[in-house]
């Protein structure tokens, strides 16, 4: 089955949804998620972005006891929260990744390029799981506001993982919907040189 995807789908019609339905997220969705924000592309096929879908309630209390107070209800309330994350061990998997070059050497005894590197790339996967999310039906949310290290010890202990946002997912509640907020004109944002 063929699924037609319009810009309305992933931008102009697309906005954060002010609450969900009750509607369960089912894991073959996340899954297929996945496979889609997959083949975005990020510098030198890289790929740093870890995900956490903290779904059960369990998980999604954890995660709510590191938010700030204004967001706590709505990871509570929202089907997933995912949580993307940021591997600094990134590196390693540039071998198979990045066959075409010794990529890992660029790396090699530098931190912030590392760091630099692993922020940038897996913000743009995580721009990909959002357009990804709204592509399979979904609608996303994705938040700042939570206390970063709380969330790496309770989801990425033991790991080079960190947290980079966090972004609820589900079906929308119409009943919730707020207005569009506006956005900059071209003039504003943009130049052409």
């Amino acid at each position: 089955m063929t699924t037609i995807v319009t810009t309305d789908t992933l931008f102009s019609a697309a906005h954060t949804p002010g609450g969900f339905l009750a509607t369960p997220v089912a894991d073959e969705t996340l899954r297929a998620l996945y496979e889609l924000l997959k083949w975005g592309p990020t510098s030198a096929n890289c790929s740093p972005a870890r995900f956490v879908f903290a779904r059960s309630d369990a998980a999604r209390e954890r995660l709510a006891a590191c938010v700030s107070p204004g967001n706590a209800e709505r990871v509570r309330r929202a089907p997933v929260t995912a949580i993307v994350g940021m591997d600094l061990d990134f590196p390693e998997t540039l071998p198979r990744l990045y066959p075409q070059a010794d990529a890992r050497s660029w790396y090699a005894g530098k931190p912030e390029l590392v760091e630099t590197t692993a922020l940038r790339n897996s913000s743009l996967q995580g721009a990909y799981l959002i357009l990804a999310a709204r592509a399979l039906g979904l609608d996303a949310g994705p938040m700042s506001g939570f206390d970063a290290a709380r969330v790496d010890a309770a989801f990425w202990a033991g790991t080079r993982v960190c947290s980079n946002f966090i972004c609820v997912l589900g079906h929308a509640d119409p009943a919730r919907a707020r207005p569009r907020n506006p956005r900059l004109d071209f003039d504003e944002a943009c130049r052409i040189e």
